[in-house]
């Protein structure tokens, strides 16, 4: 698996192309910079010289049989392409291919439940119970990005219960919070995601999802839900889409209107912050003690130390 990789190992094995960019050397010779994956990680990787022929056969989104050798550039493993071979995917089983969450479902589902039934305004517990019925079982295989956090099978989830787990801690600390409120929008803030991304194998962006994006896309269904409902001009309503159109926190990160009820600013806090454990968590599990991370785009390009004893 990726995640057991060493410096210096040669390699021959079946691997998920997540990515290809093709390139041309100052001196003219084309190469392919690609992103392999199995469930247990990813590893950025180098075809030198390749030829016309071979980068022909080599598609995103496809598992082949790939030769190569495990190098360390920056601190980071890479690897060096030799070969990379078709094979007949009728054999493959692609959940070997797609990283996971590493919480069970039926956790994540008992956890999602017990959220909704949480709910003590009646209102808001009809339309998050509207929209998770609409949903359904797919939510549970989302990822919640492309790249940057949680972007694996059941990310979408995972990254959702976590947020319930802090808001409740900080409603603990902070009677004055509107529970109802703040739990209400981090259950819906992202799942305008499933359709903003086209799922957890090969994840992108639809068309959709470019022109839209899912602020936007979730702000609509809540209205859509809320019509059916004749629920449309309820204060609990304009709430809570004002909580997914604010969680954002700042217009050049997306959000058309800022956080103007306390409840919107925590959801945005509560949002970043698990984003970025959760990037900060999977950066230092690919460094040793005592080194540093690479940059992290996420994180205003900062590298991260991971100490030797913790």
């Amino acid at each position: 698996m990726i995640s057991e990789f060493k410096s210096k190992q040669s390699i021959k094995m079946n691997l998920l192309i997540k990515s290809v960019l093709n390139g041309v050397t100052s001196k003219g010779a084309n190469y392919l910079s690609l992103v392999f994956q199995d469930k247990s990680g990813t590893i950025d990787g180098k075809f030198w010289d390749v030829s016309d022929a071979q980068a022909a056969i080599i598609k995103a989104g496809r598992v082949y049989e790939v030769h190569g050798e495990v190098l360390e550039y920056n601190k980071n493993l890479q690897l060096r392409v030799n070969l990379i071979k078709e094979i007949d995917e009728k054999n493959i089983d692609l959940n070997d291919f797609v990283m996971t969450t590493n919480v069970p479902q039926e956790v994540l589902k008992s956890k999602i439940e017990i959220a909704i039934a949480s709910l003590k305004n009646n209102n808001y517990q009809s339309l998050i119970k509207e929209i998770f019925k609409e949903v359904g079982e797919e939510f549970y295989t989302y990822p919640a990005a492309a790249k940057i956090h949680h972007s694996f099978l059941g990310g979408l989830a995972t990254h959702i219960t976590s947020m319930v787990d802090i808001a409740n801690a900080l409603c603990e600390l902070y009677p004055s919070i509107n529970r109802d409120l703040l739990v209400s929008g981090i259950l819906v803030h992202d799942i305008g995601k499933m359709v903003e991304l086209n799922g957890p194998i090969m994840t992108e962006y639809t068309i959709e999802g470019k022109l839209l994006g899912h602020i936007s896309i979730m702000q609509a269904k809540i209205m859509n839900i809320a019509s059916r409902l004749d629920m449309v001009n309820n204060e609990e309503t304009i709430l809570l889409r004002h909580m997914v159109l604010a969680h954002h926190g700042h217009y050049e990160y997306g959000s058309p209107v800022l956080p103007m009820v306390k409840e919107a600013e925590i959801l945005y806090l509560i949002d970043n912050l698990d984003a970025r454990i959760n990037t900060l968590d999977n950066a230092l599990e690919q460094v040793k003690p005592g080194e540093f991370t690479s940059k992290l785009f996420a994180l205003e390009n900062r590298q991260f130390y991971k100490p030797k004893h913790q």
